[in-house]
């Protein structure tokens, strides 16, 4: 059996913190967002729709995250902000779509130094100014400024993504896999967040503390028991690979050490816990470069069926995430299927934190879904722009998608090509509608079109 002296750490942080050592808890709640990375909406063992079984793993064990759904609410169409780790984790920082925030631009026009634009801990902050705030884990802005930079307390610093890996020459990342006691540094930042929340605890101050693991990006990295369990387990359909299963195992139970210890500290149930990922994974294993074929041309289900494609393409696989939400006020078990997306979490962060959404004229493409969480599963989010419009920046094959009630326009900028599905009759997008629907494709192109003119015209003109 693998062990470290980290490992050790962390045990000794999760059990040695006496249960309610916060004997007066702040009226503020306290907000735990954990980030995973690559994450399929169907990777986990419990079905991330009630009524599709299709939703969850036929291979992978995450009783933790499971732990989390049947505690709170599941989400089934949660939407990450890209189909990639960079521009996610940059518009979940400001409340901007990837397409306002642009690419190379993105880094002379979004320094928090500059006071352009507030960043998340910011707006906690200015809602409440008691508010402790940590970033752990991967950053991965690729703009040259840090977690303290935009406002956060303590944090790892500018960890990009490199520091979650081996990096060794010579490998396959697809294909190898390392045992270690520590994967992903998933013990690591279990540690690094009890530590911060105990301190927060002792000094009754309310906290937000972002958790942004680099589980599940590939290289594989899993501990020795899990790898051995999953290696005798019989393999999936869509999923069946030991080592990835494993680390995804590892990060759910660094994700349960976090609730063990709010438990411990008392905080729980004055603690919201969110779950997300930042984009889909990966369709294959290896990945494959014929990522927008309709998949009935791969001999196999893709890994985020029933969903089609996966990470880098606007396809659900790509962009459709697991997302739960455990906390105050929210239903045990509960289910919503409203859409949501990334760009919301800044509202719903600072609603929560104690802002008035109607009177804070946030500068946010998103809006607070608060209500939501309170049981009014049937109230729209409230936003700027009722359409969710994503823009992948790629030069190879460049497309932006539109989703608007139950349908999703997608449209190809180099061959000029346009896809529209009904998600609500097919959710894996094998039909295309396009041809006979003219008017609901002009209606989305348009919606598109002006939102484009609107935050960042140049996307208009860059692939001409």
């Amino acid at each position: 059996m693998i062990r470290t002296a980290l490992f050790l750490v962390v045990s000794a942080l999760l059990t040695g913190v006496p249960k309610g050592l916060c004997a007066q808890q702040p009226t503020s709640p306290n907000i735990v967002f954990i980030l995973a990375d690559d994450l399929g909406w169907s990777s986990l063992s419990m079905p991330m729709d009630k009524t599709d079984p299709r939703s969850a793993s036929d291979y992978h064990e995450t009783p933790n995250l499971d732990r989390l759904a049947t505690g709170g609410m599941r989400f089934s169409r949660t939407y990450a902000p890209a189909s990639i780790c960079s521009p996610s984790r940059r518009s979940i920082l400001f409340g901007h779509t990837p397409a306002r925030q642009g690419d190379e631009s993105f880094g002379a026009n979004y320094q928090p130094t500059a006071g352009n634009y507030p960043t998340l801990p910011q707006v906690l902050k200015n809602s409440n100014s008691r508010y402790q705030t940590a970033h752990f884990g991967k950053w991965d802005m690729r703009a040259g400024f840090s977690p303290e930079d935009a406002g956060y307390d303590e944090s790892d610093g500018d960890t990009g993504n490199k520091n979650g890996n081996f990096a060794i020459e010579g490998t396959d990342k697809w294909t190898d896999y390392f045992i270690t006691g520590d994967p992903k540094r998933a013990n690591t930042l279990a540690a690094r967040a009890a530590n911060f929340m105990t301190r927060q605890a002792k000094a009754g101050t309310p906290f937000f503390l972002q958790i942004s693991h680099y589980a599940t990006h590939i290289e594989k990295q899993t501990t020795a028991e899990s790898y051995k369990k999953y290696q005798k387990k019989p393999r999936g359909k869509k999923h069946d690979d030991p080592a990835f299963a494993g680390m995804l195992e590892d990060l759910d139970r660094s994700i349960g050490a976090v609730l063990d210890t709010l438990e411990r500290l008392g905080i729980a149930q004055n603690t919201y816990v969110f779950f997300m990922a930042d984009n889909g994974a990966t369709e294959f294993m290896p990945a494959v470069r014929n990522r927008l074929d309709h998949p009935s041309k791969f001999p196999k289900p893709m890994r985020n069926y029933p969903l089609r494609g996966g990470k880098w393409t606007l396809y659900e696989g790509g962009i459709r995430v697991p997302f739960l939400v455990m906390g105050p006020g929210i239903e045990a078990g509960s289910q919503c299927d409203a859409p949501i997306v990334g760009w919301d979490l800044l509202a719903t962060f600072a609603e929560l934190a104690g802002g008035n959404p109607a009177s804070s004229n946030l500068d946010t493409d998103g809006g607070s879904f608060v209500s939501m969480l309170r049981g009014e599963t049937g109230k729209p989010v409230a936003r700027t722009n009722n359409a969710l419009i994503f823009h992948r920046y790629n030069d190879g094959y460049p497309h932006s998608a539109v989703i608007n009630g139950d349908y999703k326009l997608l449209k190809f900028w180099k061959s000029g090509k346009v896809e529209l599905y009904n998600l609500k009759e097919d959710r894996g997008e094998t039909h295309n509608i396009a041809d006979k629907n003219p008017g609901k494709v002009k209606e989305l192109e348009a919606e598109m079109t002006a939102y484009f003119r609107k935050v960042n015209p140049e996307l208009l003109t860059r692939y001409q």
